[in-house]
């Protein structure tokens, strides 16, 4: 008898042990099956995010690449009909300049959906590691040289617009002399060279932000 009663509390006790197992295995995989759901939100809301943050930087270099285009155009028929302007056509010469030395853009991204997950280093967890990988080039590599040259470009734009900020005020003088015109030109030269390559930049980044729009859709 003794050893019967034995025998079922023995059962009974490994059956509660079982189901105090069964029951935490249980606990477990719901916690985390909740966290795996968490954790997918939350990408999915950082994906939200940069897509966001990528559009306006889109627009936004749309807008600077618009600015720059009238520039360049300009410099480009001043280079190579300055003389006939001065001699023949003061008015047109001192409107092209106008056109020239109207304010400057550059470009600084929206980084906050990114520096977040970079921050927390949730990014180096999330799932789409193609998706990842692009945006960590993007925003270090270029995004940053971007942000290099605009610095460069607006110091070049420093220099140029506060040594002209007499002629930018009130025209070019239609008795400058050669010289001084060359002078002119050089010194927008300068500034030029560097707009134009920043612009070649500014186009490449678009098509990488592009690239990243069609991945995270």
């Amino acid at each position: 008898m003794g050893n019967n009663k034995t025998s079922k509390y023995l059962k009974y006790a490994i059956g509660e042990i079982v189901l105090v197992v069964v029951g935490i295995l249980i606990a477990l995989s719901i916690n985390n099956w909740n966290l795996a759901r968490k954790h997918i939100n939350a990408e999915k809301e950082f994906l939200q995010g940069i897509k966001t943050d990528l559009k306006k930087d889109k627009a936004y270099i749309d807008l600077v690449i618009h600015i720059q285009k009238p520039k360049i155009d300009v410099f480009n028929l001043l280079n190579s009909k300055l003389p006939e302007f001065n001699h023949e056509n003061q008015i047109a010469m001192d409107s092209l300049f106008k056109i020239y030395f109207t304010s400057q853009r550059t470009f600084y991204p929206i980084s906050g959906s990114f520096q977040s997950a970079v921050s927390g280093n949730e990014i180096n967890s999330y799932k789409d590691k193609v998706i990842s990988s692009s945006l960590i080039n993007l925003y270090n590599t270029t995004y940053e040289r971007l942000i290099d040259n605009g610095k460069i470009s607006d110091d070049r734009w420093d220099y140029l617009s506060r040594k002209y900020s007499h002629e930018r005020r009130i025209g070019i003088n239609k008795n400058m002399s050669s010289s001084e015109l060359n002078e002119l030109l050089d010194d927008m030269y300068h500034h030029f060279v560097h707009m134009r390559w920043y612009q070649n930049q500014l186009i490449v980044a678009k098509l990488e932000i592009d690239d990243l729009l069609k991945k995270i859709n």
